[in-house]
């Protein structure tokens, strides 16, 4: 008597079931896909602290304005994304142009191909990218189930399919705007559509299965070979064998010539079906290399850094660099697996521990029987998936578990992984270039819990009664799901809630941004990992024409900085903060302040500033790379303002004024000479700084720091006076105990943290 508990099984593996075995499978793929786009539209909303992200969606929206390229005209290095190199076949001298190469030759190009930024670019075709991430993921859960299925049953492939869905690698990884999880579902449609085209010796299915292939080549070009390698050899072993056909390798009652001849030639034009349009895509790849690098052979990550990618030896990327021995790829790999068994499988580690025993269970069981006589795993589903000897069950379940030592080999042959695991992005999103052992995890995860339940059932079917064996039944899903919950919980549960901090803290990052309508706006913003745009802010991207409401540029020396600012008409702005960026680990104190470049033949500026509480005296210094100007000290606090009238006891003015030969303050006296007023105006573009230092006489100390940019410009026709530009407001930073204390203090507003009583208001006016 067949158990209720199995009753959907049993209609599952029925052929005359066709709607419900067409329709529970889909449900299962759109229930990966709904689940990947929450985590990427909720989880991901400022996406994830792996800026490769923006890199891969400003491709795409560059393939969208159909473009390789990035042309950032006067705004010039300014601008250069996060990995994009620099045409150096287009880019000339210019000293008119902004950060370096020429304005009207700068090129840029990403150091990705194409293939998973056009993925994504339909998605927002349709109205949203997230649509991409989703369809991705469905696409994934659906192949996974079908392979299985194709070496078990239905009922196994389903099984499979909801494993993959509970597990975190698959959910983190593909919901950010990576190409790991798009190449390979190129990589398993390329399997499907192979088990077809073999299994049924269908042409469409084969040159379908080359398109596949191909498509994951000119997606990531690595982890496509190592994901095809089993399936090329078994392509390789199918020719030879069908080749000793007709050689007369064979009795003459196995194959005759004329069928021997036929199927090699089958065998053939099969092969080739599949290798014709996966060199199509080879040969288009290297046409993109040709097109943006110059060089068919040069692929564009090796233009960026030539010292990354596989192999051992000196690797080195940006200036971080390994000897990257053998003994180092172990100790990586080995770590990788670690974190990939022990935390990322489906309720890590018993998903790993299922994984193992099914695929053993399959070796021993099915391979072996195999080698006694032909079979099929499972139950058999009857109707066209009856394949003979084309591609039998137990071959099929081979070349999945073949991926194994090529995923994990191959990998160790390349230093990403000890990268990965260096700058703890596997323990936020995974070992993702491991990602393709999904397959075989969730497929041999199914086979142990299809087998282990049907052993079990059986055995208390054929040792107890019915309603015993029930009973038994019951207690083994009542002990055992707690117990999957609790690790399931975990193993999705820890990197939901690390990934979640850094989302709140990028939210809190990003507010000003986001509460700001810009047009035609041009942002300054800082650089704390040097000079890029989208690293780390990808949140903050430019349109691929810089002609949206808003451009962001990278800060960097005074020269560029006003260039900039001045290059195009746009309302300029300066996003900064206050604190130690830490990798949105920590939150900090954002601002959006808007800027000015005051022009004329001089500028006189005014800076109120309010005295920290228990200050007594006060210090005013100018400072730039020419020289110093130090001023006399001022009593504050008890009522009395030492010998200059600078203000009240809450806060004090310093009046300074910045001309074509100097900078100097107005309204307090110098501190020695008298003919010392100030300090010379570096020629061209600088900085300047105003260090006012309030002193407690105990000890203790607060120290403004304001470093305005200041740009001298010569007389032009008509006019006999040099004139300056100013940028305003300065940058401010607000200091304990130091004169200089970098950006962890800078001034943000009120809301900032910084001891009682400081503030900080600014104004600058010109002179024609």
């Amino acid at each position: 008597m067949v158990h209720p508990l199995d009753a959907l099984g049993d209609r599952i593996a029925s052929p005359r079931s066709d709607r419900l075995t067409r329709t529970l499978p889909l449900v299962v793929a759109l229930l990966g896909g709904l689940v990947v786009f929450v985590f990427a539209s909720d989880l991901f909303a400022y996406h994830s602290v792996n800026d490769d992200e923006g890199v891969y969606l400003l491709q795409a929206a560059m393939l969208l304005d159909g473009h390789l390229f990035l042309r950032p005209g006067e705004f010039g290095l300014a601008v250069r994304p996060w990995f994009f190199v620099v045409d150096e076949t287009a880019a000339v001298a210019d000293a008119g142009a902004v950060g370096g190469p020429g304005s009207a030759d700068l090129r840029l190009y990403s150091k990705y191909s194409p293939g998973a930024p056009a993925m994504f670019a339909l998605g927002k075709l349709v109205g949203d990218a997230h649509l991409a991430l989703a369809g991705v993921a469905c696409g994934t859960t659906y192949f996974t189930y079908r392979l299985t299925a194709d070496f078990t049953d239905r009922v196994t492939g389903l099984v499979a399919g909801l494993l993959l869905v509970g597990t975190p690698l698959f959910l983190l990884t593909s919901s950010v705007f990576l190409s790991y999880a798009p190449a390979t579902v190129l990589n398993l449609a390329f399997a499907v559509c192979y088990v077809r085209a073999v299994r049924h010796r269908h042409r469409g299915w084969a040159l379908a299965a080359g398109v596949a292939v191909g498509l994951a080549f000119f997606t990531r070009q690595y982890t496509a070979v190592l994901f095809a390698l089993p399936f090329v050899s078994h392509r390789c072993w199918a020719l030879w064998r069908a080749w000793r056909v007709r050689r007369g390798g064979r009795s003459s009652a196995d194959a005759g010539g004329g069928a021997g001849n036929d199927r090699f030639r089958e065998t053939l034009v099969l092969s080739l079906a599949i290798a014709v349009p996966g060199l199509a895509f080879v040969a288009l790849t290297l046409g993109y290399n040709a097109v943006v690098t110059g060089d068919a052979l040069t692929f564009p990550y090796k233009a960026f850094g030539p010292e990354d990618g596989i192999g051992f030896g000196e690797r080195e990327l940006l200036g971080y660099d390994r000897n990257y021995t053998p003994a180092l790829a172990a100790s990586a790999t080995l770590a990788a697996l670690a974190e990939l068994g022990g935390e990322w499988t489906v309720a890590a580690p018993l998903g790993t521990g299922l994984a193992l025993v099914g695929a053993g269970w399959f070796l021993l069981r099915d391979v072996v029987r195999a080698r006694r006589g032909p079979g099929r795993l499972g139950e058999s589903v009857g109707g066209d998936e009856t394949v003979g000897d084309h591609l039998p069950a137990e071959t099929l379940g081979l070349l999945l578990l073949g991926l194994v030592p090529t995923v994990v080999l191959g990998n160790a042959y390349f230093w990403g992984t000890l990268n990965g695991l260096t700058n703890g992005l596997i323990d936020l999103l995974g070992p993702y270039y491991h990602f393709d052992l999904l397959l075989p995890l969730s497929a041999f995860g199914a086979v142990a819990l299809v087998r282990g339940w049907r052993g079990l059932r059986s055995a208390l079917y054929t040792r107890y009664d019915r309603r015993t064996a029930t009973a038994g039944l019951l207690a083994v899903l009542l002990v055992s799901a707690p117990v999957l919950a609790v690790a399931e919980s975990r193993a999705v549960g820890d990197p939901v809630a690390e990934n979640r901090l850094r989302t709140e803290n990028l939210a809190t990052t990003y507010e000003p941004i986001r509460e700001t309508d810009f047009d035609r706006a041009v942002v300054l913003t800082a650089d704390p990992y040097g000079d890029w745009q989208q690293h780390p802010f990808q949140y903050l991207r430019n349109d691929p024409g810089f002609d949206g409401p808003v451009v962001y540029a990278t800060e960097d020396d005074p020269e560029r900085d006003l260039r900039v600012l001045t290059a195009t008409n746009r309302t300029p702005y300066r996003f900064t903060y206050q604190g130690d960026w830490t990798g949105a680990t920590t939150p900090v104190e954002s601002t959006l302040q808007r800027l000015r470049v005051v022009s004329g033949e001089s500028v006189s500026a005014e800076t109120t500033l309010g005295v920290p509480d228990g200050m007594r005296a006060v210090s005013i210094r100018l400072a730039s790379d020419d020289g110093s100007a130090r001023y006399e000290t001022l009593r504050v606090g008890d009522g009395s303002n030492g010998t200059g009238s600078v203000g009240d006891t809450n806060a004090i003015t310093v009046r300074w004024q910045v001309t074509p030969e100097s900078v100097r303050v107005t309204n307090v006296p110098p501190a020695t000479d008298p003919g010392s007023v100030g300090v010379p105006t570096p020629a061209g573009a600088s900085e300047v700084d105003l260090i006012v230092t309030f002193v407690d006489g105990a000890g203790g100390s607060v120290t403004y720091r304001q470093t305005v940019t200041v740009g001298t410009q010569a007389a032009t026709d008509g006019e006999t006076e040099r004139s300056v530009q100013v940028v305003w407001p300065p940058e401010t930073v607000v200091c304990e105990l130091t004169t200089d204390c970098g950006s962890e203090e800078r001034w943000v507003g009120p809301e900032g943290d910084y001891p009682d009583g400081v503030g900080v208001a600014t104004n600058a006016t010109a002179t024609a």
